[in-house]
């Protein structure tokens, strides 16, 4: 497949143009235009990059790309050293990050949504959608449902709280923020990939059940569906390559 036909059909699946982002999304890094071997993983880290080199890929997709608006506008050190890599090789670097958390099959928080069972109702921001599950459920059943789904013990706070959970809203990735916009939705828990100090005392306040089940783990099965969606479509030799990070 050409390398930028591989970009168009990706934009295409995932309405890259509705959105505006911090990373551009598409193809960042050029690379041979003919593309036969893919590596996807969440992150450009240099792991995922040397796997790619040594399985001879010609493409890497990934959720975290390598230019983002809030990082220094230079190329030195562990960012040299990564796009080098990717130069000297003549890889396609692509990134898909905010279309890859929203899309309503693929994105992160879908697959969240599906893992979990959850029933989805509505939306309290694009990227933080809610919804029911079929039965109220204690809170330790829920840790152990999540564990055992995305392999990752989460952080839980809400021993303050006697009720079940029954009415859930959720952001993929750093979305602890979002928590702040929940409580006039009558939602009883709310679950993320991160935690911040400020987020306890909210959930505390507003007696909300509160996951995190860390920033990877939450954003690994939007770029495994991307990559099943590319591999049964298009037939390509296309393989996900998993970097675990606690965090």
């Amino acid at each position: 497949m050409n390398n930028f036909e591989l970009e168009k059909i990706v934009n295409k699946k995932l309405n890259s143009n509705q959105y505006n982002d911090v990373i551009p999304n598409g193809l960042q890094i050029e690379g041979r235009p003919k593309i036969k071997k893919i590596v996807t993983g969440v992150t450009a880290c240099q792991l995922l990059i040397d796997l790619a080199i040594s399985n001879n890929a010609h493409g890497i997709i990934v959720h975290h790309g390598l230019f983002w608006d809030n990082h220094p506008k230079i190329i030195k050190g562990i960012y040299r050293h990564r796009i080098k890599s990717i130069l000297a090789n003549n890889i396609n670097l692509y990134s898909w990050h905010f279309p890859l958390d929203v899309h309503p099959i693929l994105g992160n928080n879908a697959q969240i949504g599906h893992i979990l069972n959850i029933n989805v109702r509505g939306y309290i921001k694009s990227c933080v959608p809610w919804g029911m599950l079929k039965e109220p459920i204690k809170s330790k059943d829920m840790s152990q449902l999540i564990t055992q789904k995305f392999h990752r013990v989460p952080f839980y706070y809400g021993n303050n709280i006697t009720q079940n959970i029954h009415k859930i809203a959720w952001c993929s990735g750093k979305g602890q923020k979002f928590i702040n916009f929940i409580p006039e939705y009558g939602v009883d828990t709310f679950l993320t990939g991160e935690v911040s100090e400020e987020t306890i005392h909210f959930a505390h306040e507003n007696k909300l059940h509160f996951f995190s089940i860390g920033h990877h783990a939450s954003e690994i099965n939007g770029i495994k569906a991307l990559t099943n969606w590319l591999k049964i479509k298009f037939s390509l030799d296309i393989n996900f390559i998993n970097i675990d990070n606690p965090i």
